[in-house]
């Protein structure tokens, strides 16, 4: 049994997307990351008050 050498196995940074301006997969999954952390913060702030969001807002 051989090992693979290093050129044949990717390196982790090869596999990690590279930081860049505009609409790249980059800042998509970023983007991705930091929308699902404000929903479930939402959430959270709606189970441990008893309100919704536009109470919150002052919209009702």
């Amino acid at each position: 049994m051989t090992s693979p050498s290093t050129s044949e196995t990717p390196t982790e940074d090869q596999n990690r997307p590279e930081p860049a301006f505009g609409w790249t997969a980059y800042a998509e999954q970023i983007n991705g990351r930091f929308a699902m952390i404000g929903f479930v913060s939402l959430l959270i702030l709606e189970f441990f008050t008893r309100q919704d969001f536009f109470t919150w807002l002052g919209l009702r």
